[in-house]
């Protein structure tokens, strides 16, 4: 069998984050790179933040998938540098969040000065409802169902939702 980069990542095209099924690691930004030295692949992921308890699931997953495969000589590498960011996304992941009710992060994270705390909560106040795509949304909680996400609330529809914070 002769092993490619092409190959190896349509394999893992089924390895999804537990928290956000509906986006595959590549979707996600999670999966950084496929690297094939000899016969040996080297699986190189980030998690979407340092200490992500999904990690752990996350690799038992690109494990079990790559033996199922038939592909046993394989390292995985968790690297945290460089930190994970939203602008790895896939505009497909950004597609997918909205369609599963979370409102995918508004702009990457080099168009906005991260460090004026105004312009940060001007923009968790500026969150479009995933569901009737209102911007009458209001910040219930910084922390929502996981770390990466914040808890929202539509005056429009009345849903809360959750938002993937920017980073």
């Amino acid at each position: 069998m002769l092993l490619t980069i092409d190959y190896i990542k349509e394999i893992l095209s089924n390895v999804t984050d537990p928290e956000i099924p509906a986006l595959s690691i590549e979707d996600i930004g999670i999966l950084r790179e496929v690297i094939i030295n000899q016969n040996e692949v080297e699986i190189v992921i980030t998690p979407t933040y340092s200490g992500c308890p999904a990690m752990y699931f996350i690799e038992n997953q690109v494990r079990e998938t790559l033996t199922k495969a038939g592909i046993l000589n394989f390292k995985i590498n968790t690297i945290l540098s460089p930190a994970w960011t939203t602008d790895w996304m896939s505009e497909t992941a950004k597609m997918k969040l909205k369609e599963s009710g979370i409102a995918p992060p508004i702009s990457n994270s080099k168009q906005f000065d991260q460090s004026n705390i105004f312009n940060i909560i001007k923009i968790l106040n500026d969150i479009e409802c995933p569901f009737c795509n209102s911007r009458d949304t209001k910040v219930l909680n910084e922390f929502g169902s996981t770390a990466c996400k914040s808890l929202h609330f539509c005056n429009e529809c009345l849903q809360a939702f959750d938002h993937f914070k920017c980073h």
